[in-house]
């Protein structure tokens, strides 16, 4: 990312963050149905908590609502329509937040799911100190596992959500995350090998060789530092969750799996790519793993699309300061692209997640 683009995206992230802290909630137009609600989470990774949201079916909802450069479709703190209804945990991309998909769990949540986000300590926008290290790669799985906890060990929460009826989804590492949800393994040493194959992938090979330096520091290679990672698959517990039942991935890191790694996967996966994606190329992630996966549910590519076209449409606050992250090639409409998005994540829920004969 260059220098001026990122300088731009902390600028908007700063923003959102002042905002979140000391900007009363500004209502517009009619959006009817929807509740939201902050929430803290326990962090079993790092230790401390972690910050995100809540979707609901609500009543007196009639609000839009501003945070930061976000619209959200929604009311804070809205009465929730009662009784249990599926859940679905969102996870966010290397550097998102939890409010980088919004309009995918207001969609959700106006047609009867409870959704959930949350910020991935250390791999968000304020802070990527874990980028290519266990805290992030082994640690996101777990985080969403202690979301799913929190909310059914919450006496409102637990509530509203049928915990037969749980489903994740994920945009990038969020994506990768998801996968392992419902049982990927990945391998690590292939970033290493993916690397030395392709030294030409800035996006992806930029941190090898900052990791390769790390490792330097402590007399290692970045085999061994890898090798170390894998060690760590189950430092915080087994990053495979059995509550959770169908993953819908957008874009997925997944250069790092091999066939006996996607063979782990028992459960329905959704699988998303854009067509031109430079920064997990869709021949190295998401075409790579499609052939591998037998339970598959279903893929669907978005033409001309590039990486950041799964992030919601930007308001126009957001893409004056983050450029990047909000343009889209010529001829992609992002806001008719996430209808279609939107659409399938419903479907594939809808079925993968329906009502169990008691």
């Amino acid at each position: 990312m260059a220098p001026s683009t990122h300088i731009r995206l902390v600028r908007a992230w700063r923003w959102l963050l002042l905002a979140l802290l000391f900007t009363p909630f500004a209502l517009l137009a009619d959006s009817p149905g929807v509740g939201f609600q902050a929430i803290r989470i326990h962090d079993p990774v790092n230790g401390g908590t972690m910050p995100g949201y809540v979707f609901y079916p609500a009543t007196q909802a009639t609000s839009n609502t501003w945070l930061g450069p976000y619209e959200i479709g929604g009311t804070a703190d809205a009465p929730a329509v009662p009784g249990a209804k599926p859940l679905v945990v969102i996870s966010h991309g290397h550097g998102g937040s939890a409010l980088g998909h919004h309009d995918l769990a207001v969609y959700l949540a106006q047609r009867g799911f409870v959704v959930a986000t949350l910020e991935h300590p250390k791999d968000n926008f304020r802070d990527q100190s874990g980028d290519g290290h266990s805290a992030a790669l082994v640690g996101r799985p777990i985080q969403v596992s202690a979301t799913i906890s929190m909310l059914l060990g919450d006496p409102r929460w637990k509530k509203l959500i049928d915990a037969r009826r749980i489903g994740v989804a994920g945009f990038s590492n969020g994506g990768y995350t998801s996968l392992l949800l419902v049982g990927a393994v990945p391998r690590f040493q292939r970033f290493d090998d993916y690397c030395r194959l392709h030294s030409d992938d800035s996006s992806i090979c930029a941190k090898a060789d900052q990791l390769a330096a790390e490792a330097a520091k402590h007399g290692q290679t970045l085999k061994q530092m890898m090798a170390g990672m894998q060690n760590d698959f189950t430092r915080w517990g087994k990053p495979a969750d059995p509550r959770v039942k169908a993953a819908f991935a957008m874009a997925p890191l997944s250069l790092i799996f091999d066939q006996a790694g996607i063979d782990s996967i028992d459960r329905p996966v959704y699988l998303y790519y854009s067509q031109n994606d430079h920064v997990l190329r869709p021949s190295e992630n998401a075409l790579h793993i499609q052939p591998m996966m037998k339970t598959l549910a279903g893929v669907s590519m978005i033409p001309k699309a590039d990486h950041w076209v799964f992030l919601a449409p930007c308001s126009a606050a957001l893409a004056k300061d983050a450029e990047a992250i909000c343009t889209d090639p010529p001829g992609v409409d992002r806001a008719k692209v996430h209808a279609q998005i939107n659409a399938d994540a419903l479907t594939f829920f809808r079925k993968t997640l329906a009502a169990p004969a008691d």
